[in-house]
Formats: structure tokens, C-alpha cells, sequence
């Protein structure tokens, strides 16, 4: 009925052993407080009975005669018990009990000291066999009802497991039906608070996922547009060019035009096959780089860039040393996008800003440029999105948003409030910190990080 695997099954052999053993312990207490509280009654039932007869016999008769009396006296009944006198040179104690089987009963007998001078005792022996077959039945009843209570808890147990999955059989029955054409979100109101968490992760990953199909089809969509349009174009080109015969420079001037429009097209493809370079780079080992001087290294290398457009860079880096566990190509792709879209629109003898700052928990990232600005109202981070009237295949803010997603990286972009220009974020969460260590190894977080991937 259930794997080995089975939470449900581990859930009731758990309850159900921690349940006999607490019924046990239970069950054994109660029987010998019950046990004991009769048994001790008809103890107390016979020294009270003892102390009586001795009272009275000693009102009857004087000491001497009393002692002869008692001493050679045959068995009394004193009720439904058998009284005598014994001597019992064996006992120095005031009272003492005795508990023994004769003839199929069981017997308790009280010895309570009569005459010290000559080692009497009064012994009472009373028949407690009912008393024994009463516990008897009482254990009988107990075991019974143990057996009841199990099997309760045991269907109790069924039930609460099925309660308690119940919330995740739901999500699981609203994931199987979803498929890329029909995604929506888990109701995260009606679910218990221990599985809030669960439904929220799941509505990001949904998220993600209605992201990631948005792109993927825009992206095809837009290919085949993109490539399309400049085919179309060479076309009727050629096709107005062999209408009739022309100078050998019309001829030239047709080739020279398609060639750029192939070079815009090879652009365009390498952008497209970058994007399968990246998703192989996701699969980077990530290691433990120290990312201020990540940044400042790659402010240098963009530096060159710019300088040969007649721009500048400029950074300004904080804190000293930040450690992060990340994939230092695909933070490469995010850089890179967002200096060259930066370095691209801001005007000659311009410079762009690259800033980092710990924002709380999380490490901030900004580049800003001096150009003209940008729409905030569209999706830049679509393909084939492009800012302004420059050129290029669209898919660089595109690429950078998927290496973010990658290494669970925030971007945005938007204008700055200071003066003209575009500022772009890329926030990394505090989750990929981990402490600067003289030996990487040595950091336990790397160690965790590295055994998750």
C-alpha cells in the first residue's frame, strides 16, 4: 500500500509506535495503582480487623488466662475470615503479611503481634481470590481497550495524514494539469501557513516559467521577422536590378548592399547562437570571487573599449572586498550588456558611472550613462527590444536577463532622477555571500553551495 519512501507510511509507523509504547507505560501504571490500592485496602481492612479482636479478647479475659486461652485455643471465625493464635519465633516484627496459594485459593494472612512474652501472633487469613479474579478481569479490560484505542489512533492517523497532505495532493493535481500553454498561479490564501511558502515559490517559479515561454516565442517570432524583412529586401533589389540591363556600377552598388544586409543578418545570427552559449555557460562551476575586484578588473577592460569611441569610464567601488559563490561568466554577460548599451548612447567626451554599494543584505550594482533616456513603459528586457534609433539585433538586454536569472541575480532599468541619462541595477542576493577566506575551501558555505550544485 505504500513505497518505502512513503511520508504517509513513515507518519503511522512513527505515530503508531510512539502511541503503543505511551499506551503501554500508561497501561502498566494504571494496573498496578489499581493492583496495589485493592490490595493495600484489604491489608488496612485486616490490621484494623486484628487491632479489634485483640481489644476484645483482652476485655474478656485477664492476661494469664487470656494467654492460655489463646495460646491452646482451636481456629475462630471472625467473619468470613479464619482467625488463631501461632507462635512464631521466625518474626520480630509488630506485623508482617503473607500472601500464598492452597487448594485452588489464594490466601492473604496478617500477623500482628499478641503476646510478646511468648511469641504469639494473631494471625487472620482471608480468601482473596475474588480479589485476584477482580484484577484479573481488570487487566483483561485494559488489554481490551488498548486494543480499541489502537486501532482509533491507527484510523485517526489515516485520517490526519490524509489532512495533512492534502495541501500538497492539490498543488501536485494543479501542477499536472499546467502545461506551457496554461499556466496560473496557486491560490496561496486557502493553503495552511506551513505551506504558504511552498505556493509562493511555486507562483515565482510559474513566473518564471510564463517569462521564459513569453521570451522563447517572441524570440522565434521575432528571428523570423528579423530575418525575413532584409531576405524581402534583397530580393526586390535583385529583382528591380535584372529588369533591364544597367551600368556595371548599378550592379556593384546591389552587391554592396546585399552584403551588408548579409552582415546584418550574420549580427543578428551570432546574437541568436550566443544565446546557446549562454545557457552552456549556466552549467559554469560556480567558485568564490571577490566581486569589487571582479568589478574593478572589468572596468578596466571596458575602459579601453570606451575610450576608443572617445568616452570614458568611471567607477567608484564599495565596500573594500565583497565574496560571492557565483558563475563569473554569466556576470560577465550582465557587465557587458549593460556597459556597451551604456557606452553605445552616451555622447562624445561622455562618461559612464559603474557603482556598487551594500544595500542592506544585498550587493548593488549601477551603471549609469549620460544619453538620452529611455521608455520605461516597455519591456526592454524582450527580444529584439532596441533603445532609440542605434543599431543591433535587440537581444543583448535579453541575454543579460537570462544570465540574471541564472545566477538569481535582480535587474532593472530606468531613468536617472540627477540628470539625463539611464541607470542600470543588477542586485545579487546575500544568499551567495560567503565569508573571504585565505583558502576557499575552507568556507563551509562554498562547501554547501558547491555540494547543492
Amino acid at each position: 500500500m505504500f513505497s518505502q519512501k512513503s511520508i504517509k507510511r513513515k507518519f503511522l509507523i512513527q505515530l503508531v509506535v510512539a502511541s503503543v509504547t505511551l499506551i503501554v507505560i500508561f497501561s502498566i501504571i494504571l494496573y498496578n495503582y489499581i493492583k496495589i490500592s485493592i490490595l493495600d485496602d484489604t491489608m488496612q481492612n485486616l490490621k484494623v480487623q486484628a487491632v479489634e479482636y485483640i481489644q476484645n479478647s483482652r476485655q474478656k479475659a485477664p492476661f494469664s488466662k487470656r494467654s492460655e486461652i489463646n495460646l491452646f485455643g482451636i481456629n475462630q471465625k471472625y467473619g468470613q475470615d479464619k482467625t488463631s493464635v501461632v507462635i512464631r519465633v521466625d518474626k520480630k516484627e509488630d506485623i508482617s503479611y503473607e500472601q500464598y496459594e492452597k487448594e485452588g485459593h489464594k490466601y492473604l494472612s496478617i500477623f500482628h503481634v499478641f503476646n510478646p512474652a511468648r511469641s504469639s501472633y494473631l494471625k487472620i487469613e482471608r480468601d482473596v481470590t475474588g480479589t485476584h479474579t477482580l484484577l484479573s478481569n481488570i487487566l483483561k479490560s485494559i488489554i481490551l481497550v488498548n486494543f480499541l484505542t489502537l486501532f482509533l489512533i491507527l484510523a485517526y492517523a489515516m485520517f490526519l495524514s490524509e489532512t495533512l497532505l492534502h495541501p500538497v495532493k492539490s498543488i501536485t493535481r494543479r501542477l499536472a494539469r499546467m502545461n506551457e500553454n496554461f499556466l496560473e498561479h496557486i491560490e496561496t490564501d486557502s493553503l495552511p501557513d506551513e505551506f504558504v511558502p511552498l505556493g509562493e515559490s511555486i507562483n515565482k517559479l510559474i513566473d518564471r516559467i510564463q517569462n521564459f515561454v513569453k521570451y522563447q516565442k517572441e524570440l522565434f517570432i521575432g528571428t523570423a521577422h528579423e530575418l525575413k524583412t532584409p531576405l524581402a529586401v534583397m530580393k526586390a533589389k535583385n529583382e528591380v536590378t535584372l529588369m533591364r540591363d544597367r551600368d556595371p556600377a548599378k550592379y556593384q552598388d546591389t552587391l554592396k548592399l546585399n552584403n551588408t544586409t548579409i552582415d546584418e543578418m550574420n549580427s543578428m545570427i551570432s546574437s541568436i547562437l550566443e544565446i546557446g552559449r549562454q545557457e552552456g555557460a549556466q552549467f559554469e562551476k560556480p567558485v568564490e570571487i571577490d566581486l569589487v575586484q571582479f568589478l574593478k578588473d572589468k572596468s578596466k577592460d571596458f575602459t579601453l573599449i570606451a575610450k576608443n569611441v572617445g568616452k570614458d569610464i568611471s567607477g567608484d567601488f564599495e565596500p573594500q572586498k565583497y565574496c560571492i559563490i557565483s558563475q563569473p561568466t554569466l556576470l560577465t554577460h550582465i557587465l557587458q550588456n549593460f556597459v556597451q548599451n551604456a557606452v553605445k548612447f552616451t555622447p562624445d567626451g561622455g562618461i559612464v558611472m559603474i557603482k556598487s554599494r551594500l544595500v542592506g543584505d544585498d550587493f548593488k550594482i549601477e551603471i549609469l550613462d549620460e544619453g538620452p533616456g529611455i521608455d520605461e513603459t516597455q519591456d526592454l528586457f524582450a527580444p529584439f527590444k532596441r533603445l532609440g534609433n542605434q543599431g543591433g539585433a535587440g537581444l543583448g538586454l535579453f541575454l543579460a536577463k537570462g544570465a540574471a536569472d541564472a545566477i538569481g541575480a535582480e535587474l532593472s532599468l530606468k531613468n536617472r532622477t540627477d540628470t539625463q541619462g539611464a541607470v542600470a541595477t543588477v542586485i545579487l542576493n546575500s544568499r551567495n555571500y560567503c565569508p573571504v577566506d585565505d583558502d576557499p575551501k575552507n568556507s563551509s558555505i562554498f562547501n554547501a553551495f558547491m555540494k547543492d550544485h
